[in-house]
């Protein structure tokens, strides 16, 4: 038997603010160490045997954000598959379900056993994880729909919860239990009721299931969803590394959650007329979904004072707090159970028992139009990366690293001419029709309406600063001529 991991990484991440940007979400960010919560999600099925490569769901936005971030562990996926607009959990493993269920694509030799996992997720327990995955890819095998769910150690308010019914398997004499209720985000009273009645399990938003048997339990309780997805899936289109379904279709389908399309409704009543059970398997994995600053506060480790510190920070009288520094000095005096978050262009101070309310803050900066809810002050390219230094009236400096082999399109701008300076590595220029390299500390000049590109042929990333002067600056005064990422305007 072949398992096949499914990861789930789109969303935005808006409760961690403002690390979390819509461009750059959590998944993506090193939260926990020196790896991306999406990279970590994937060295988790590292040693496992019989796992076929990841599929890869991502938004459309992200999608060099996943090839960099598997490029970096020398790791490749089956498919990253695009998502052209967000429709949540159950569209997007239904796509997988659907390409892995397509004989003419080859993605899979037969009705392959999907690993349902999202990418930002904690788990600290990898042998364990690994060993309960095991034991539901049986149980999945027999054709259930097993969720996993996560032993409770407290009252967590900001969990869904999953209600054990009677015992109906075993996996190598690990108990699962049928669901008997799905329950939503519950009021701490009711968390600390169902805590004590030890019937409840944290929900983990971890699944596994045939691809045919998703698929039949789909169009049973979600014909709409299907039905979209399907038409979606048949204008299924490659694009280099990625696969890109038809963005009408996709649009059209309702927006739901794995849970609320077909989980609630299986554990609402008894399998029959041949459906599947819906099982739970309770797992111990040191797990946690990094859903607010506060979570990331209890899973870090904290000083003598409860502090959890990081970067250039002074800290006195202060108690209980996650304090995150990036840039600059930050000094907080007599604070207790605050959350302090600075970064280049924006800072969160927030108290620990609001800090659900961050996202409500990202969608009035959403809607007043604030670039900081989008994107860092550095800002990702599949060639690298850039950040503006400093900006005024018909002028803007920029910090260009381009990446080893990687190259900015051949463009060209209506308003702006353009200086670069190389502070470090060796840059290959084109400007009109003459090609050239510049090493350290040498520049050169490009007039208004020439065609130029910018390439790093050398081993060592490239660092460039770049002045751009005219009256119009923005990023959508670009005309491309050749990209090798297949880009438009500003993307």
């Amino acid at each position: 038997m072949t398992l096949q991991p499914v990861i789930l990484a789109g969303g935005s991440g808006t409760r961690l603010w403002p690390l979390s940007r819509e461009a750059h979400p959590k998944q993506f960010q090193p939260l926990m160490g020196e790896q991306s919560l999406f990279q970590d999600t994937v060295c988790r099925l590292d040693g496992m045997d019989e796992i076929a490569p990841p599929l890869v769901l991502c938004n459309e936005e992200h999608r060099f954000l996943v090839a960099e971030h598997l490029r970096q562990l020398g790791q490749k996926a089956l498919a990253i598959t695009l998502e052209p607009v967000g429709r949540n959990t159950a569209p997007a493993l239904t796509l997988a379900a659907l390409m892995l269920l397509d004989a003419d694509a080859g993605f899979s030799d037969g009705d392959a056993v999907m690993l349902v996992l999202p990418a930002d997720h904690v788990v600290r327990d990898v042998q364990s994880f690994q060993r309960l995955a095991r034991h539901g890819a049986e149980l999945a095998m027999d054709n259930s729909i097993v969720t996993f769910g996560i032993l409770p150690d407290s009252p967590k308010t900001g969990y869904g919860y999953v209600r054990k019914g009677e015992p109906q398997a075993r996996a190598n004499s690990v108990p699962a239990f049928r669901v008997a209720e799905f329950v939503e985000k519950p009021e701490r009273a009711t968390a600390k009721q169902m805590l004590k009645s030890e019937s409840y399990l944290w929900n983990s938003g971890m699944f596994m299931m045939r691809a045919s048997v998703w698929m039949r339990e789909l169009r049973r309780y979600r014909p709409d969803i299907a039905e979209a997805c399907v038409a979606a899936h048949a204008s299924l289109q490659r694009d280099g590394d990625f696969y890109r379904p038809d963005t009408a279709s996709f649009a059209a389908c309702p927006g739901e959650s794995i849970d609320y399309a077909v989980m609630e409704r299986m554990g609402r009543k008894p399998s029959q007329n041949g459906s599947a059970d819906c099982l739970v398997l309770p797992m111990d994995i040191g797990w946690t979904d990094l859903g607010a600053w506060s979570s990331l506060w209890e899973e870090s480790e904290r000083d003598e004072r409860g502090n959890v510190i990081q970067g250039d920070v002074y800290a006195r009288s202060m108690t209980d707090s996650l304090v995150i520094s990036q840039r600059r000095l930050v000094a907080a005096v007599g604070l207790d159970d605050v959350i302090l978050i600075e970064t280049a262009d924006a800072v969160l101070a927030a108290h620990k028992d609001r800090v659900q309310d961050v996202r409500e803050l990202v969608e009035h900066l959403k809607l007043e139009g604030r670039p900081e809810q989008e994107n860092h002050r550095k800002i990702n390219r599949p060639w690298g990366s850039f950040e503006t230094v400093d900006a005024g009236e018909r002028f803007r400096v920029k910090r260009l690293t381009i990446t080893p082999g990687e190259a900015l399109s051949l463009q060209m701008h209506h308003h702006r001419a353009e200086h670069w300076v190389v502070v470090k590595g060796t840059a290959k220029v084109t400007r009109g029709e003459e090609v050239f390299l510049l090493t350290e500390n040498q520049s050169t000049y490009v007039p208004v309406g020439v065609d130029h590109r910018l390439e790093n042929p050398g081993t060592l990333p490239l660092e460039v600063v770049e002045v751009q002067t005219g009256s119009y600056l923005e990023e959508d005064d670009i005309v491309r001529f050749k990209d090798r990422y297949d880009r438009h305007l500003h993307d």
